[in-house]
């Protein structure tokens, strides 16, 4: 049996992993901009259960960072990577 998925931000998540994402309920955001920002990030494949993997980063202090959602690869700053939940694969690293 497995224990709970850990969550983190998907500015967490170390270049080369993948993780699936955990949306969870888009209505629970509050401010009305960042209702705006999580209805964006849906629109564009961040969904729950997606697989996403963070291709890089930039320099210096890792922003933006580029995330690869299916075929797409997709550069986030850092405050709207760090609005998406995932969970990271238990292998870790995506295969090349």
């Amino acid at each position: 049996m497995n224990g709970p998925l850990e969550l983190i931000s998907l500015f967490d998540l170390p270049r080369g992993h993948e993780a699936t994402v955990s949306c969870g309920d888009f209505a629970a955001f509050g401010e009305r901009s960042d209702r705006e920002l999580a209805l964006r990030l849906y629109e564009i494949g961040f969904v729950d259960g997606e697989r996403v993997r963070v291709v890089a980063r930039g320099f210096p202090g890792g922003e933006p960072i580029a995330v690869r959602v299916g075929s797409t690869i997709f550069a986030l700053r850092r405050f709207e990577a760090e609005r998406v939940l995932v969970a990271p694969l238990r292998n870790g690293r995506a295969k090349a």
